[in-house]
């Protein structure tokens, strides 16, 4: 994600430093718990309902919703010319593409399976930023990375060797998370102009076009007649909560917290989704799904969070005045 510019975020630490810290954990809570959940809800929405006539709805709501709060604290909408460019390709990338594939893939595996798929994403992202970002492959890095292919392997092995087994939904969950982690190195690469909470409408809003008329050009509208009381619940939930208030949530977490503390987050993601799904669509919890879903939070731990529980090493002399920020 870009980093946050909440102008809370630039108040003096001392006026705040009790309330920011208390603010930022239930965010944190409140982020796990509704992006967690939010892979059962969608698994029920597209049970019922066209994939693409799915997203279509969550890209309007979404979108909306996040320009009301752009305007409701001031914001202009209108989009810098340097910015409109790199805009249209990470939307497509960041958005676009992690919206279809995850909605689609949804529609093939159990969304608990899912959910640890999607959440690969870290571990993606840091193995491009090593190329686009110029950081180091680290010794941790390499590790996270064998644990969270180690999952996926456990998680498609079985696929592949089933019967009639379909590993389709895998690869598309898994399209999704490389798309994800690509869109995430791009918004951090790019010098943006705009506050994050407008970045983030207009990314809905571009990633959204190309979904919303293949909605209307192939999909089936008509589906939302379909809907059962479950898939209704399932499609206003997704529409309005992950896709409002969680991006909202997300920027403001980044703006109170370090980024490592930020990651926490990330890691309780999968498991309230594994757990969630067993519990609200009845998916069983295979010792598999466990182990894969160990492996990919441990992962994600060494690569997000222990660097920055180990001392650091001095930085040499010579070291270049940007990097030795980082």
């Amino acid at each position: 994600m870009a980093q946050a510019t909440d102008s809370a975020s630039q108040a003096p630490a001392a006026s705040s430093s009790e309330q920011l810290p208390r603010q930022g954990f239930f965010l944190l809570a409140s982020l796990a718990f509704f992006w967690g959940t939010n892979w059962p809800a969608m698994k029920l929405a597209v049970i019922d309902m066209d994939p693409w006539t799915f997203r279509a709805i969550c890209f309007i709501a979404g979108a909306g919703g996040l320009m009301l709060v752009a305007r409701a604290r001031s914001l202009s909408l209108r989009i810098p010319p340097a910015d409109l460019k790199p805009l249209i390709l990470t939307a497509l990338i960041n958005v676009t593409c992690w919206q279809i594939f995850s909605a689609f893939g949804l529609t093939l595996m159990a969304a608990g399976r899912a959910s640890i798929i999607a959440f690969t994403m870290p571990l993606w992202a840091s193995i491009l930023s090593v190329v686009f970002l110029r950081e180091r492959m680290t010794a941790l890095r390499i590790v996270g990375l064998a644990l969270g292919l180690a999952a996926l392997a456990i998680l498609l092995i079985p696929e592949f060797g089933r019967l009639g087994g379909t590993p389709w939904g895998a690869a598309m969950m898994l399209a999704a998370a490389i798309c994800w982690a690509i869109g995430t190195v791009m918004l951090k690469a790019i010098p943006w102009r705009m506050d994050t909470i407008q970045l983030a409408a207009w990314q809905l809003a571009i990633g959204g076009v190309p979904v919303i008329l293949a909605a209307l050009l192939i999909g089936d509208p008509a589906s939302v007649m379909d809907l059962t009381t479950p898939g209704a619940l399932g499609v206003i939930y997704a529409a309005l909560i992950p896709m409002i208030y969680c991006h909202w949530a997300w920027f403001r977490i980044v703006s109170l917290f370090p980024a490592n503390v930020a990651a926490i987050g990330t890691l309780a993601i999968p498991v309230v989704g594994v757990f969630s799904s067993a519990l609200i669509l009845g998916e069983p919890l295979a010792g598999a799904d466990l182990l894969a879903l160990s492996l990919v939070v441990a992962g994600l731990f060494i690569v997000l969070v222990l660097p920055s529980l180990l001392p650091q090493r001095p930085k040499a002399r010579t070291a270049d005045p940007v990097s030795s920020r980082r």
